[in-house]
């Protein structure tokens, strides 16, 4: 995990937010589960046939998905397919990792809130439900996720474009962020 030691006050916080909120929505999963176990329980053993129940699980599987990626980008738990970054200095992984927040991340996070606030906002203007009958009236909440995604991930883009220009400069102990203490070597 890493860790926030010697990371300026505003960084430190984002990344003790994007912790808490992480852990705050692992419980989700547990949720998730034990409903799903309870609708596929209810259907075949009872004939009994839930859609509130089927779309709260795919409300509380859009909240961890949405959620909780600037968690995972904190802890660096994105899907990398690299073939030199893995051999590179840790001074040259934040370079790149500068690079790719600056130029790629921030980009499209500022695009997907451009792009969905109409859409979110018109979901929101007429208080958008379920198109299935006695589902969850709360679509355009679900759909309020998509901004809110692109803000928490914008938010901890900033923090981490922050640590890598630290250790760019100097100012950062690189050997104190255990960004790789979880990848599995082979």
């Amino acid at each position: 995990m890493p860790q926030s030691r010697g990371l300026p006050g505003p960084i430190a916080a984002l990344d003790a937010f994007s912790d808490r909120l992480g852990k705050a929505l692992s419980w989700l999963v547990l949720a998730m589960m034990a409903i799903q176990f309870l609708i596929v329980l209810l259907r075949y053993a009872f004939s009994v046939n839930s859609i509130p129940m089927q779309e709260s699980v795919m409300y509380m599987h859009a909240m961890v998905f949405m959620l909780a990626a600037a968690y995972t980008l904190k802890h660096d738990g994105h899907v990398r397919v690299d073939i030199f970054y893995r051999a590179m200095t840790p001074r040259k992984k934040a370079l790149v990792d500068l690079l790719g927040t600056l130029f790629l991340l921030l980009p499209v996070m500022l695009f997907v809130i451009a792009t969905s606030l109409g859409y979110v906002g018109k979901s929101w203007a007429i208080f958008e439900g379920s198109p299935d009958a006695g589902g969850i009236p709360g679509v355009f909440l679900l759909k309020t996720l998509i901004p809110l995604f692109a803000a928490l991930m914008l938010l901890q883009a900033l923090a981490e474009a922050c640590r890598q220009w630290l250790i760019l400069t100097g100012r950062l102990d690189p050997e104190c962020q255990d960004h790789d203490a979880n990848e599995e070597h082979l």
